[in-house]
């Protein structure tokens, strides 16, 4: 479980592929307080660490992973938001990220703003999946290459997140372009009551 406030962003500086796996090794500054088995949100993904060693870490992402997500369009020397899996004993300043990527979505638009920037992003919508709470809704929470956010302006296929310089300068957001993919998880607790109302129907 995550909160998606991204501790920093890691670098990749190697990529394995094994069958229809890909090993991921990055370097951060946390790599010392690192354990084998410890789970990690890699640009919103939930990896976990398969080793350590001179100062890098490596997880696996399989298959399915790499269908939806982004993880299979790195490249080394890439950066990747990472955080740590959330400790129960302090405030929750995001929201509850499962570290599940549910899908991509593809920045469309940038806008600075007054010292902040709009990103406007894209994704393929399904009606029927929208029904069990794959969407976007004003105000609500959405998860952005790990980033906890602030709804904006949601469309059937489109949202709008606002980023302050922060956030920005502390996040891969500052290499975002028009055409990035990035990857999204919608909200859980949309999830379920979209689940429950049908049920109630």
């Amino acid at each position: 479980m995550f909160s998606g406030i991204v501790e920093e962003y890691a670098e990749v500086v190697r990529l394995e592929k094994e069958q229809t796996n890909l090993h991921l090794t990055l370097k951060c500054s946390f790599v010392d307080e690192l354990k084998i088995d410890q789970s990690i949100a890699h640009n919103g993904v939930c990896l976990t660490v398969v080793s350590i060693q001179d100062g890098t870490y490596t997880v696996t992402a399989i298959e399915e992973t790499l269908e939806r997500s982004n993880l299979g369009l790195l490249k080394v020397g890439d950066k990747v938001n990472v955080e740590r899996s959330m400790m129960m004993n302090g405030r929750l300043d995001g929201h509850i990220v499962q570290g599940h990527v549910d899908q991509t979505a593809e920045c469309i638009s940038i806008q600075d703003v007054d010292g902040s920037r709009y990103y406007t992003f894209k994704y393929k919508f399904d009606k029927e999946m929208a029904k069990r709470g794959y969407m976007t809704v004003d105000k609500g929470s959405v998860t952005v290459n790990g980033v906890s956010l602030t709804v904006c302006n949601p469309t059937d296929d489109t949202f709008q997140v606002a980023i302050i310089p922060y956030t920005y300068e502390h996040t891969n957001f500052h290499t975002f372009q028009s055409g990035s993919i990035v990857n999204i998880e919608f909200d859980i607790i949309g999830k379920y009551l979209s689940r429950m109302m049908q049920f109630n129907n």
